[in-house]
């Protein structure tokens, strides 16, 4: 670990563009610490910005800096070490510095984004669950933002099948600074299964609206490919797909209904090339990826009559409790019964609010 290169992205606002400037022209991270101010300003970077670098860093104590990163656990890799990504070295805009906790993935994992709106609707929810619990099973690594909706849920899925999941953040690691707040138990969890947690702001940056965004290049550089599961037409997502584009990535996009506001970002995808996919075996054939998971053994239990009436009711499309025993002619208790034995047998699952699918 380069110490002056960990202190200067302490600095908030030396983006990628101002460091490169920055060491074009002194060579070291180094020789940027220790420069003179008629020497910065030989830069191409901002008077304003160098006269706040040089009122942060007469006030900034690299050891503390130091200090405080060990004491929060939080590692950090600079581009160009051996254990940076490989694949998000190879975007023209990598982050010069990345902080890190937990495990990096390495450079033979297969990683893939999966990525959609905050304000998820019950198919979004659904079909998110199915890609990222099947690619998760596969040990396929889920890379995501941490952000509310379909986020949370790719990472879930991934936690609950004991896989690695990387959250790639928009504000710092520090646990006070983890953004946001709802999902601080989820990133723990993300490290007790493996994962890593991401960013590319200092420990105690808080999230902004602009570091969303910015953010969005580092979850598709990661990536092989990214997935799309439902988005509006002005989604950060779409920043997501894009840049996977930019970066000659594989985009994969899960088709919505015509009148569905919250795919319309999905179908505009598709109309202009993307990838459209509607069982995760698909992304595994186009990635070349062999199939790994050995087919559950049928359950010797029995099938009950009313069991087999409401298997032959339910397909991918959820229905609920409600319609489930007017079209049986079951009561609550024999409904709730059976739906019960059929989940333990792993037959159909309950998406929630009542609503049940066919497994």
């Amino acid at each position: 670990m380069d110490i002056h290169q960990t202190a200067l992205a302490h600095f908030e606002k030396l983006t990628p563009r101002r460091y490169q400037n920055m060491i074009a022209y002194f060579h070291t991270p180094k020789n940027i610490w220790e420069a003179k101010l008629k020497d910065l300003i030989q830069t191409k970077v901002e008077p304003s910005i160098i006269e706040e670098y040089i009122k942060w860093r007469n006030k900034t104590n690299i050891e503390k800096i130091l200090s405080n990163l060990e004491q929060d656990k939080i590692k950090v890799v600079h581009l160009g070490d051996p254990e940076y990504p490989y694949f998000l070295s190879e975007i023209f805009d990598p982050p010069q510095t990345l902080f890190f906790k937990g495990t990096l993935p390495g450079a033979e994992e297969y990683t893939i984004s999966i990525v959609g709106t905050r304000k998820y609707t019950t198919y979004g929810k659904q079909v998110t669950e199915h890609f990222a619990d099947k690619l998760s099973r596969e040990s396929l690594t889920i890379v995501s933002g941490l952000a509310l909706g379909i986020d949370t849920i790719a990472h879930t899925s991934a936690v609950k099948n004991n896989n690695k999941t990387v959250a790639v953040l928009g504000s710092g690691l520090s646990d006070e600074f983890i953004y946001p707040r709802c999902n601080f138990n989820l990133s723990k969890k993300i490290i007790e299964t493996g994962g890593t947690l991401i960013s590319e702001y200092p420990p105690d940056f808080k999230a902004t609206l602009y570091s969303f965004p910015a953010r969005n290049r580092i979850i598709a550089g990661l990536s092989r490919a990214v997935l799309i599961t439902e988005a509006p037409i002005k989604s950060g997502a779409l920043i997501t797909g894009r840049s996977a584009i930019d970066y000659n990535r594989e985009v994969f996009i899960v088709p919505h209904p015509i009148f569905s506001a919250q795919g319309e970002g999905n179908n505009h995808f598709i109309k202009n090339g993307a990838t459209p996919v509607t069982d995760p075996q698909e992304i595994l054939d186009e990635l070349g990826i062999k199939n790994k998971i050995q087919e559950n053994k049928k359950t010797n239990l029995p099938i009950t009559e009313i069991e087999g009436k409401i298997l032959g009711l339910l397909s991918k499309e959820p229905k609920h409790i409600d319609q489930i025993a007017k079209e049986t002619n079951s009561n609550s208790s024999q409904i709730n019964t059976s739906l019960a034995m059929l989940e333990i047998k792993n037959l159909i699952k309950n998406i929630g609010n009542m609503m049940f699918i066919k497994n």
